[in-house]
């Protein structure tokens, strides 16, 4: 039977499973399916169940090089683990992709930064790094006072979103410092007026830029993109969902970098969010490949 199994060109690999009867011929069986293995050079894996009843048995089989489990299940998992070895063996060396971007313009921004004598970038910085290296932003400007605020909202067009800019406040709703829809020049004033006052009662002693305004972009789904020097493995790159619930769903996942498209690819897949960005219930899909693009320029 093992014979006629390993002739078969659809069968890759054999898992032998023995249940000793009264009747059960233990050594022969083990004798011919060590012959079998010789004779085919396909994997086999056997799971002679029984303890000391398939103990003659086990011998024969492990002079042979052939590896005796105690239960089906954890020759599966083994040989589970021989077919993800084996792919990950023949995976193509990644193509690694270079992007042409503005090194100096970021130059610019870090040097700025560490000539203020501080330890984080802001908003606007972080966009000006972000923007040098190619990826997307909705139109934003920085407003120090409530009428630059206006003009910025008259400029872009509303509905406008408002941020309270701040290299100090990291988790802006947690103050009330994002504010969306705003439809005009005096509701823009307003919200600028609150968030200043409101970030300054939070945190006195937090250095205030300003608040930012943003073009409001309806639909889509919040993602996050991150990395991180991780002190074992270096630059680490995460992918998973964003928004305000990210660190509470934690539905992310990771990579060293740098990486190519089909490494890409794997990150979106492997969240299990991942159905939302092909789209549910008559949503459209996200675009793939722009996510993937700003992975690789991250």
């Amino acid at each position: 039977a093992v014979n006629s199994v390993a002739d078969d060109p659809n069968v890759g690999a054999i898992i032998v499973v023995l249940t000793p009867q009264i009747m059960t011929q233990i050594t022969e069986t083990a004798q011919a399916v060590a012959e079998a293995y010789q004779r085919s050079g396909k994997p086999i894996l056997t799971a002679f169940m029984g303890k000391q009843t398939i103990g003659a048995g086990e011998k024969i089989l492990r002079a042979h090089g052939l590896a005796n489990y105690p239960v089906p299940e954890r020759a599966v998992n083994a040989l589970a683990a021989m077919v993800r070895q084996k792919q990950w063996q023949e995976r193509p060396m990644p193509q690694i992709e270079h992007f042409d971007v503005d090194r100096d313009a970021v130059a610019q921004v870090f040097q700025q930064v560490k000539a203020d004598g501080r330890l984080a970038i802001g908003d606007a910085e972080a966009r000006a790094v972000q923007t040098a290296y190619g990826i997307p932003f909705p139109k934003s400007f920085l407003a120090k006072t409530a009428e630059e605020a206006v003009k910025a909202a008259e400029e872009i067009g509303f509905p406008v979103v408002m941020k309270i800019t701040s290299p100090d406040i990291l988790h802006k709703t947690d103050i009330g410092g994002v504010k969306l829809n705003l439809q005009g020049a005096d509701e823009v004033r307003d919200t600028f007026d609150l968030m200043m006052y409101r970030a300054q009662r939070y945190q006195p002693t937090a250095e205030i830029w300003g608040c930012l305004v943003q073009q409001q972009v309806k639909g889509g789904k919040e993602i996050l993109l991150g990395m991180n020097r991780d002190p074992q493995f270096g630059p680490l790159l995460v992918f998973g969902l964003g928004g305000i619930y990210v660190e509470v769903l934690k539905d992310v996942t990771f990579r060293v970098a740098p990486i190519d498209r089909r490494q890409a690819r794997e990150m979106l897949s492997e969240i299990r969010g991942f159905p939302l960005l092909r789209g549910v219930r008559g949503e459209p899909p996200s675009d793939m490949d722009a996510i993937v693009d700003v992975l690789l320029r991250l």
